[in-house]
C-alpha cells in the first residue's frame, strides 16, 4: 500500500499508466467488453465500476484537454452512464466528448496502450482517454 494513492491503483496498473506517453490511449471497459480479443495488455479491476476506476485513475493520469473523450455510442441514444463517465474524469467544465460506433470504438481500442477491464455491468460503460502532459506544478 502507498500513502495518498487510491487502493484500486495497484502496482502493475500504476506502472503501465506511468509508462504511457503523451497521446497514448487508455481504455476503461465494462464487464462485457471483449478486452482480451483486441490485443493490448489488459489489467483487471473486477471489483470496481467504470466510474470508480476513472475516478481513481484520474488522480494520477493527466487527461489530454485537447482530445475528446471517446464513448461507445448506443443505438437508442446516449445512456445515462455516459454523463457519469465524463463527470468521473473531473473535467466537466471544458471537456469534449464524442460518441463513436461500437466497431469504431473496437478499432481505437486495438491501438490503445492499455485496457482496464472493470466489473461495470451497465451497457456502454466504456471510455477511451488520451494521456496529456504533466506540467511543472503538477509533479509535486
Amino acid at each position: 500500500m502507498l500513502i495518498g494513492v487510491d487502493p484500486l491503483l495497484r502496482g502493475s496498473l500504476l506502472a503501465r499508466l506511468d509508462e504511457m506517453g503523451h497521446g497514448d490511449m487508455l481504455v476503461i471497459a465494462d464487464a462485457n467488453f471483449p478486452a482480451r480479443r483486441l490485443g493490448p495488455p489488459v489489467i483487471d479491476l473486477p471489483g470496481a465500476t467504470a466510474i470508480e476506476a476513472i475516478r481513481a485513475i484520474a488522480t494520477v493520469f493527466p487527461i489530454d484537454p485537447d482530445e475528446p473523450i471517446s464513448l461507445m455510442s448506443a443505438p437508442a441514444g446516449p445512456p445515462d452512464i455516459h454523463a457519469e463517465l465524463v463527470r468521473a474524469t473531473g473535467r466537466t467544465g471544458a471537456v469534449r466528448a464524442e460518441a463513436i460506433t461500437r466497431f469504431e470504438f473496437y478499432e481505437r481500442a486495438q491501438e490503445s496502450v492499455l485496457i482496464v477491464a472493470t466489473g461495470e455491468l451497465r451497457p456502454y460503460g466504456n471510455v477511451i482517454l488520451r494521456k496529456g502532459v504533466v506540467t511543472d506544478g503538477e509533479n509535486q
